[in-house]
This record gives structure tokens, sequence and C-alpha cells, in this order.
């Protein structure tokens, strides 16, 4: 069933009254008028509903239920910047997991440092790209995409989660399953994953002195895009979100 989001204050008296957006997204659909679409209003519920008859750009409110595509666990996950479409891919793979939201930021070995308007625009992409894998994966909120300037700035808001997770390829003995198990009943979480050199050993000393907590994915070294994306994965597996 076609799945869109939109503003809570246009659910109302039964009925959703649709933005000039996704009105036009709907006749693109071919979606007529007393068939049922769902609209959600970002903030974890589902409304059913079947486009009015009226041709007001309105739809009546057939059913109201929670959002399935929620997960327990609310899981932030800091990327550094990297180059070309690496940032697209895991935005939008993080969203489809179930990431609360995703924060890029820059590290010393960063090769892109997007700033000023060039930064906007990329933001702006990111966000569109955000709302659009969270219609695919029937989420109940979108996932907002956020960018820190300064690599300390991320490091103490991830430090801020139940279990802050610092994803490093020279940390060889904590694994990401034993960091979990050691906090069952954690609800917030932080993956901190870096650039495509890995970061620095000042970097690094830096986050466990801020409290995070380093981990390993395992034996082998994962691309700086693929790194997040397997650390949520194993999050959602090993919270039942999976």
């Amino acid at each position: 069933m076609p799945r869109f989001f939109i503003a809570a204050s246009n659910l109302m008296g039964g009925v959703a009254y649709l933005d000039a957006k996704t009105a036009e997204h709907l006749k693109v659909l071919r979606i007529r008028k007393g068939e049922s679409f769902t609209v959600c209003d970002g903030e974890g519920t589902d409304y059913i509903c079947r486009l009015s008859p009226k041709g007001d750009g309105s739809a009546d409110i057939i059913e109201t239920r929670p959002t399935q595509g929620e997960p327990t666990v609310a899981v932030t996950v800091f990327a550094a910047f990297s180059k070309g479409d690496r940032p697209e891919t895991v935005v939008q793979k993080c969203v489809e997991l179930g990431a609360r939201e995703i924060v890029f930021f820059p590290s010393a070995r960063c090769v892109s440092r997007p700033d000023g308007a060039a930064l906007i625009k990329k933001q702006n992409r990111w966000q569109m790209i955000a709302l659009e894998a969270a219609k695919q994966s029937e989420r109940g909120i979108v996932p907002q995409v956020r960018v820190h300037t300064a690599f300390d700035a991320a490091v103490a808001e991830a430090a801020q989660a139940e279990i802050p997770l610092f994803l490093y390829e020279e940390e060889h003995d904590l694994g990401l399953k034993a960091a979990m198990e050691a906090r069952p009943e954690a609800k917030t979480i932080s993956l901190f994953s870096g650039p495509e050199g890995g970061f620095e050993p000042e970097e690094a000393a830096f986050a466990g002195e801020s409290g995070l907590i380093s981990v390993t994915l395992g034996k082998r070294i994962l691309r700086c895009e693929t790194a997040p994306v397997c650390a949520l994965s194993a999050v959602m597996y090993a919270t039942g979100n999976m």
C-alpha cells in the first residue's frame, strides 16, 4: 500500500488534508477516488486513508494504528564525512535498518570536508534520501540527518547514549556483542564510525577519555560506508529488532 508522511496538524476530524506534493504523488501513482493508502504523522502513528470523492485533496481516515516499523531502541549513527555517494548509502541503509538519527562529522583523515553552501546542499539531499527510505521501509518517523562541524562536539553528543560505541579497527579485544550484553536494559545507543583512512590514535584516545567504548567488528577491515551499516544490523539483531 502506498505510504506518505504528512504533518500531524493536517490530520483532524477523521480527515487527512493532503499537501500539494502528496496529492501530486497520488496522481502519479494513479490512486483513484475511493482507493486506500497510508499516511504517517511522523510520530509513530499510521492512518489508513481512502481518497475522498470530493476531489478537494482530502482523504477519509478509516483506521488508525501504531506504526510497526520502529525499533525498541533509539540508535544514533555518527559517520565521518566521506567522498562521493558514500554518505547517501549510509543514510539510506541506516534509515531502512531503524536508525533514529544519522549525524555526519569531520575527522582528521577525512578526504571530503564539505562546508558552507555545499554542505547545506548535501544535507538537504541526505534528508530527502532519509524521507524516501522511511517511506519504503514503513518507518513511523523520518530520521533526521544532522551535521557536526567539529570532531569533539560529535564525540560529546555520542557519549550521552547509554551505550556509546566507538568502532575502531585497532580494537582487538572487546566485541560489539560483549559491549551490548554488559548493558542489556539500555534504550539509547550511539555508533561512532570513522572515515576512509580510519581514526587517528589521538582521536581514539580522546573518544575513550570522553566515555566512548572502543569495539571491534571483527578481523576484517570494512569500508567506511559498510561499517556503520554492519554495526547497526548487529545492534538491531542483538536487541531483538531483527
